[in-house]
């Protein structure tokens, strides 16, 4: 080989070189611009990603909401439903025991009457057991007398028919009782009629 040769081989051999280094900065650029494209792809699906993630949390919230005010309302419903069924069953008796009260007041009277014949007696005793048998009934069932003579007049309970002058009582009491008043439980299913102290 001669030294023509020689430096035609090395021109070469440096020209691949060069070609070679100059490849690896065409490589280093291109990695480096890929790179930057992928760090730009995958901050963009980052963030599209968390704002995918913000929205289900949005979603996942108000659904959250939605279910516990159905909720609340569910049950709101429920105590409404029971309560009105309580309320049923404590006063389910109360058209019944109101149309009984002009009986009960009929039996009264008559058990006022007096006679002195035997048979009359033992009616009027008859009568008097079936009238406290009656009443034992109704009492079960939540009927109440309400009590009136000495207590002091109450709208609510009482309803004044007359007005009486007795020093015995105070003023504003009831005297006298004109015709039993009921409730059942708390509820006033007719008034007592009463005269009533000035």
């Amino acid at each position: 080989m001669t030294e023509k040769d020689q430096s035609v081989n090395n021109e070469e051999f440096a020209e691949k070189e060069d070609n070679t280094a100059k490849d690896s900065n065409t490589d280093e650029q291109i990695e480096k611009t890929v790179s930057e494209e992928d760090v730009q792809n995958d901050s963009s699906e980052v963030d599209d990603k968390e704002k995918e993630i913000q929205q289900l949390k949005e979603e996942v919230n108000e659904q959250e909401e939605k279910y516990l005010r159905l909720y609340a309302e569910f049950e709101n419903y429920k105590r409404r439903i029971q309560n009105e069924n309580q309320t049923l069953k404590t006063y389910q008796a109360q058209s019944v025991l109101t149309d009984i009260l002009p009986t009960i007041d009929n039996i009264e009277r008559a058990l006022q009457i007096e006679g002195e014949d035997e048979s009359f007696k033992s009616l009027q005793k008859g009568v008097q057991m079936v009238y406290e048998s009656l009443l034992r009934a109704l009492e079960e069932n939540g009927l109440e007398k309400i009590e009136a003579v000495g207590q002091q007049f109450d709208p609510n309970y009482h309803q004044a028919v007359m007005q009486d002058e007795d020093d015995s009582f105070e003023s504003n009491a009831v005297t006298q009782e004109l015709q039993t008043g009921y409730k059942l439980k708390d509820r006033v299913l007719r008034p007592s009629m009463v005269k009533v102290n000035q």
